[in-house]
């Protein structure tokens, strides 16, 4: 490669005439020495006089052609060379942090064969637990982007966001760390959301949560995995205490955690398949503890929507502030409106609402006239670990496409909150509801227990919405 490399550089007139010069001073200066030598009775001291100044010529000579004998090559030489095809581009570094081009192309070239995972694993609070795991992994070529630990009163939970070759498969992973000393290891396939930095992530939800109180269950949800969140109220919907209550600390139980609501009663969660640490409790707790000394607060943002004929509506977030509005709006209804919605006594309907408008359940959207009347009200509902959609609108104003506007301004809600479905529980003579549904162009599942009808959209693929350990769904 170097005499290749050589024999294509240009030639430099220069040199020659520096190496021509020096060859004749050479001579001058050793046939004057000769002559000195020869003519005066101190001869060796300037025999050595000479010899050191001929050392010199020597050395000032090679300085010279080495400065300029390293003339960057040609641009032929560039296209040719390895390097510059980009051959070795995923190793090749320069200086000041040429590392990150490095891994960069290597990256690059991986990412198309390999597959996130997210692995929980518990090891003993012993030095070289770690660095096993670590070695175990090097060896199936697992990259480790991110790592948490959670100390444990005995032993440590190891927290690892992995990229690892395609064809690997999870139980050959759970094999080798078990082999390296891992136990109750938990894997599941990972997405680029999981590529957040902790911190950052933790930051976010902060901010969500800060924004808006509904965010609450959905930030603990993202902060603690696959889980299963319920509020439940110290108070029913017909007035009677419910009993749930919850210190102020929470309760921490392996599996589940309890913690006070600051609206009342307890939020509980759920993992029945992955015990919870101290570390996820105490962030979980400083979640719940952030709401509570920000108290009540809905993003005030408002669409103003025009109607096919002509009248002017007004979309917006809304809250318990308008529970007197909206118990205005069901004296408006007609009983077999308040039927399909409520699917019980028509008498109770105004007792929902107080449940329905709270933040901490999920999502109201409310739509009023230019007069400022209330006509419709469309609820997300957090309902465990699925979600809910439910549709009022007045009977003067159905028919209008007022309840297809809620409908897909309430899924794309559901989406922006990384929902997996949403259903709707309603009667098969609900038309309306129907129709509504078929056109968010989803896929639907349709069950009909007893003359009610729920229908199930799907917002992402089955593969995807699959949870990764059986997990007991219960639909209220």
């Amino acid at each position: 490669m170097t005499s290749a490399k050589s024999a294509r550089r240009p030639h430099h007139w220069r040199r020659d005439l520096i190496e021509l010069a020096a060859l004749f001073t050479a001579v001058a200066v050793a046939d004057a020495i000769a002559n000195l030598i020869g003519h005066q009775p101190d001869g060796p001291y300037l025999l050595m006089a000479s010899a050191v100044a001929l050392v010199a010529t020597a050395a000032f000579h090679t300085w010279w052609a080495r400065r300029h004998s390293h003339a960057p090559p040609s641009d032929e030489a560039d296209a040719a060379s390895p390097v510059g095809a980009g051959a070795t581009a995923g190793t090749a570094t320069t200086a000041g942090g040429a590392e990150g081009t490095g891994e960069g192309g290597v990256a690059g070239a991986g990412e198309a064969g390999t597959t996130l995972w997210r692995m929980r694993t518990t090891v003993l609070d012993a030095p070289g637990s770690l660095a096993a795991l670590c070695t175990a992994l090097a060896g199936l070529r697992a990259d480790i982007l991110t790592l948490q630990t959670h100390p444990l009163a005995e032993g440590t939970v190891d927290e690892f966001l992995l990229r690892a070759p395609a064809t690997l498969q999870a139980q050959e992973l759970s094999r080798k760390i078990a082999a390296a000393g891992g136990a109750s290891t938990w894997i599941e396939r990972a997405d680029a959301h999981d590529l957040v930095d902790t911190p950052t992530r933790v930051l976010s939800l902060a901010t969500r949560t800060a924004l808006d109180a509904a965010e609450l269950p959905l930030a603990l949800r993202q902060l603690l995995g696959r889980c299963t969140i319920h509020s439940l109220p110290a108070v029913s919907v017909t007035g009677r205490a419910t009993g749930q209550s919850a210190p102020v600390e929470g309760v921490l139980e392996e599996t589940v955690m309890r913690l006070r609501d600051p609206s009342g009663g307890v939020i509980s969660v759920e993992r029945p398949y992955l015990p919870f640490t101290p570390t996820e409790f105490a962030r979980a707790r400083a979640l719940v503890e952030l709401d509570a000394r920000l108290g009540p607060r809905v993003p005030r943002s408002e669409d103003v929507l025009t109607l096919p004929e002509g009248n002017e509506i007004t979309v917006r977030r809304a809250d318990r502030g308008d529970l007197a509005a909206a118990r205005a709006m069901h004296d408006r209804c007609s009983q077999d409106t308040l039927g399909l919605r409520y699917h019980g006594p028509v008498a109770d309907a105004d007792r929902y609402l107080d449940h329905l408008l709270s933040p901490r359940f999920g999502r109201t959207l409310a739509v009023q006239t230019a007069s400022g009347r209330l006509v419709a009200l469309g609820h997300l509902l957090w309902d465990g670990d699925e979600t809910e959609v439910a549709l009022l609108v007045e009977d003067d104003w159905q028919r209008r496409g007022i309840g297809s506007e809620l409908l897909r301004r309430l899924v794309a809600l559901a989406e922006e909150a990384g929902c997996d479905s949403v259903y709707a529980v309603t009667q098969s003579r609900n038309t309306g509801m129907v129709a509504a549904m078929r056109a968010l162009e989803l896929p639907l599942d349709y069950q009909i227990e007893e003359g009610t009808l729920v229908i199930t959209a799907r917002l992402t693929s089955e593969e995807a919405a699959r949870p990764s350990a059986p997990t007991e769904r219960a639909r209220r």
